[in-house]
């Protein structure tokens, strides 16, 4: 079955109740057990054109549909960017605050893009509001379950944060490939996790998030 194309139908709503710019945001990376956790931002003014027609959350296209959708969301939004926070600063701080720090990155980069953060409205997807704690002085939040499907800038935020850590982790893939990570991009398969059982885990490994124990004898730095 061919999924619904987001719409801009809640965008337009909170620009109807006098936003005069929304920020679609949603992470990707939250459940490997390697790479960072990345965060992407999607900034759109009153007036956007209609979304790119082939957009939909990244989980629901293929590797080379995102590739094909990933410009065209680059030059539909008024600014996109993506934050980052690094394996380390997961396992010290757990990885509710490292989405909060790397939202808070990709907002920053937003801000020196010219986007007025203070007045927006940030549409995040999901039902919890994690980005709150990490801002000192947060704009407008609204939490939507499956914004990420539902809501074009959401969307686009999700294919952007894809692409930038697909293509992070095949970089680090040709330093350490016995882990397989251009295919399993750090998430916990099988193959994966047998390569730690063998070798140890890397410096771009959650070390807190690999069990059992057995798996971090060493590490292949």
């Amino acid at each position: 079955m061919v999924s619904a194309a987001p719409t801009l139908d809640v965008e337009h709503a909170i620009f109807a109740a006098g936003a005069p710019v929304v920020i679609g945001v949603d992470e990707v990376g939250r459940g490997a057990v390697a790479g960072i956790v990345a965060v992407g931002v999607c900034a759109i003014f009153p007036g956007v054109d209609a979304p790119p027609p082939r957009l939909r959350d990244s989980k629901l296209l293929s590797a080379s549909r995102r590739a094909e959708v990933e410009p065209l969301v680059r030059a539909w939004a008024a600014a996109v960017a993506v934050g980052e926070a690094e394996p380390g600063e997961i396992d010290a701080y757990g990885i509710v605050a490292a989405l909060g720090m790397a939202a808070r990155r990709g907002l920053i980069a937003l801000h020196e893009a010219g986007i007025d953060i203070a007045s927006s409205t940030v549409l995040l997807d999901g039902s919890h509001d994690w980005l709150t704690p990490a801002l000192s002085m947060p704009p407008r939040i609204v939490t939507r379950v499956k914004a990420d499907r539902d809501c074009a800038s959401v969307a686009a935020a999700s294919v952007v944060a894809k692409q930038h850590r697909d293509a992070l982790m095949v970089t680090d893939h040709e330093r350490w490939p016995r882990y397989g990570w251009n295919g399993n991009k750090g998430y916990g398969s099988a193959a994966h996790l047998a390569a730690v059982a063998a070798y140890g885990p890397t410096s771009r490994h959650r070390v807190t998030w690999l069990r059992p124990p057995s798996l971090l004898n060493g590490l292949d730095s």
